[in-house]
């Protein structure tokens, strides 16, 4: 049976249609690896620091993960020319799992610098990405909130490992920064699934990291703060 011209020209279009999009994910292919093996090669690199005893032993190593990250920000670019305007998160299934994960792994390696949470700001300054989606390509909030949570995932670990290695100290300090964060995001309405199940995952990470640090409290093992002098003591 014969197709009528209008009939024929409708899906002339959509096949037009699906040409296109599927030259742009063709094209999105090898940024897309370059991000995933960015995200392999500085997660490999970090694993030593379950294997160390001090945290300064951390920063040569943080300072070898930010050079490898500083080649994610020309590949987060050469994506944001190829996607069409208005298309964003039509694509964003391809570069999002990897984008998460360079939010934790950037949120890891300030952590391990400074023992601070890292902002959204810091996060994406570090990725090359903006804030704003307003101003250019972003990286979305929930992106940024689920590598915080993979962070606390993974300080959950490290605070077992450290007392492994002999450090006592850092389960302590990882047990104050994980119950901050983890009143921070009790502050927060979530209402994306995905992102309320990680957070669900919080709660047992801030369980198992209070376990070590209560084992190190019984076996005597953990510093405890003496009280600050006032200036009112009678000598």
């Amino acid at each position: 049976m014969a197709i009528s011209q209008p009939v024929f020209g409708m899906f002339q279009a959509l096949e037009t249609c699906l040409i296109e999009d599927n030259n742009v994910k063709e094209s999105l292919t090898d940024d897309i690896r370059e991000l995933e093996q960015a995200a392999r090669q500085v997660a490999t690199l970090l694993q030593a620091i379950h294997q160390q005893n001090s945290s300064n032993e951390s920063l040569p190593i943080c300072k070898q993960s930010r050079h490898i990250l500083e080649t994610v920000k020309s590949t987060y670019k050469s994506i944001s020319k190829k996607v069409p305007d208005g298309d964003y998160y039509k694509y964003l299934p391809h570069w999002q799992n990897v984008s998460t994960k360079l939010c934790f792994l950037a949120s890891l390696i300030i952590y391990l610098e400074d023992e601070k949470l890292a902002t959204r700001e810091q996060v994406m300054s570090m990725l090359g990405v903006q804030v704003d989606r307003k101003k250019g390509f972003h990286i979305d909030l929930e992106d940024y909130l689920c590598g915080l949570l993979m962070l606390a995932n993974e300080l959950s670990r490290l605070a077992v490992n450290s007392v492994i290695s002999g450090n006592y100290d850092r389960p302590m300090e990882i047990s104050k920064f994980v119950n901050e964060m983890e009143s921070g995001f009790r502050l927060l309405n979530l209402k994306n699934d995905y992102l309320r199940k990680k957070y669900d995952g919080l709660k047992y990470d801030v369980k198992k990291i209070e376990q070590v640090v209560y084992d190190l409290k019984i076996r005597g093992l953990a510093k405890i703060a003496e009280p600050k002098e006032t200036g009112n003591e009678k000598n």
